[in-house]
């Protein structure tokens, strides 16, 4: 699944990644795309504090993606 949270700025991607995230089960990914550079740093903590595992961070053409993998 993808998230297009481009030009909005923190917190509103984790806001959006946490109401996306509760719908989702153990082992499903998320993309997340992002623009607020604050995300950068944002989106493995929230994954960190929620169980939840940030697979990897790539640049796009207009800002970047993470994914992130729903944990138990």
């Amino acid at each position: 699944m993808i998230l297009d949270a481009r030009g909005l700025r923190c917190p509103l991607p984790i806001i959006r990644l946490a109401a996306v995230a509760t719908g989702l089960g153990p082992g499903d990914r998320v993309e997340v795309w992002w623009t607020d550079v604050a995300a950068r740093h944002d989106i493995p903590a929230w994954a960190r504090m929620r169980g939840h595992r940030v697979v990897e961070t790539t640049e796009l053409d207009e800002g970047w993606a993470t994914t992130v993998e729903i944990g138990p």
